[in-house]
């Protein structure tokens, strides 16, 4: 029954708005992040882990105003101070590794990052102090390596997480961590299908399951049946077509073939484009397009 209101871009611009309705109308503002019951509650998911992993090595946790890191790292090191605790951030949104170096709270002048839940412009004050403290050390995530996460986590894991909840997953990679108990924690799934949508696709052209590659032909009868041979030759499963006549002045000369073609990954896709040059195509690969 609650009424829901969209406002801003980002979480700053959200946060003063809501301010100012409090204010108007008499509401009771509950802060996400900057206080200190808030983040006590979020610090029982330390609890949860050291309960049933009370060897972790590594907790890492996702970091917007910093409220989630403050309340896991103070817990889990007054539980066992030898648990390193890492936040992540987005490298477009690194508010609170800008705040740690600066050794105050800072303000960015923008944030530019996929992972809205932790695009945040100024971290708690409140909770600053804690994360100073207890956290050993923050890591920032590019985008790209959230979208390559996301479809990670939905092929083999069959689970939905949302980009923010995906940082730490995302940073596992920069970790030396071989023979360690790792806990990255997966902060919600809070996405719509149009997003889904288009950071799966996003991921399977990052990963080379998807692209394509422009061959130009002789305006012959018979050229596109040899194309479509070789393609199927190597099992590459063709999306997409497009045959452009108009290239060239010459039309009976040259014509262009457009193919966007799924591949099991990058060692599939030189596969395919090797032998189109072999067999004289000279395939140039091209951006794809939206596909679906």
């Amino acid at each position: 029954g609650a009424e829901v209101i969209l406002h801003g871009d980002v979480y700053d611009d959200a946060c003063a708005y809501a301010l100012s309705l409090a204010e108007e109308k008499g509401y009771t503002f509950i802060h996400p992040f900057n206080d200190e019951t808030v983040a006590t509650g979020q610090g029982t998911i330390a609890m949860e882990i050291i309960k049933e992993l009370p060897t972790v090595d590594y907790i890492l946790v996702p970091i917007g105003g910093g409220g989630l890191c403050c309340g896991v790292s103070t817990l889990a090191k007054m539980l066992n101070p030898k648990i390193k605790v890492i936040g992540v951030e987005p490298a477009g949104a690194a508010c609170m590794k800008a705040s740690l170096k600066a050794g105050h709270v800072v303000t960015l002048p923008k944030v530019t990052t996929i992972a809205d839940g932790t695009a945040v412009k100024t971290p708690g004050d409140i909770v600053f102090p804690y994360i100073q403290k207890n956290v050993d050390d923050i890591i920032t995530v590019e985008d790209d390596d959230l979208i390559a996460a996301f479809l990670d986590m939905m092929e083999n894991h069959k689970m939905i997480v949302e980009n923010s909840g995906l940082l730490t997953v995302a940073a596992l990679k920069q970790l030396n961590i071989r023979g360690k108990k790792v806990v990255s924690i997966l902060s919600g799934g809070n996405m719509d299908v149009i997003t889904i949508a288009s950071v799966v696709q996003n991921g399977l052209i990052q990963r080379d399951r998807i692209f394509t590659v422009s061959v130009l032909l002789p305006d012959k009868p018979g050229e596109l049946h040899t194309v479509a041979g070789i393609l199927a030759e190597l099992q590459g499963n063709v999306i997409k077509l497009e045959h452009n006549q108009f290239v060239s002045v010459n039309r009976s000369n040259v014509v262009e073939l457009r193919i966007t073609l799924e591949a099991f990954g990058t060692e599939h896709k030189e596969r395919i484009l090797n032998e189109l040059e072999k067999r004289g195509y000279r395939p140039l690969l091209k951006v794809p397009k939206q596909i679906y």
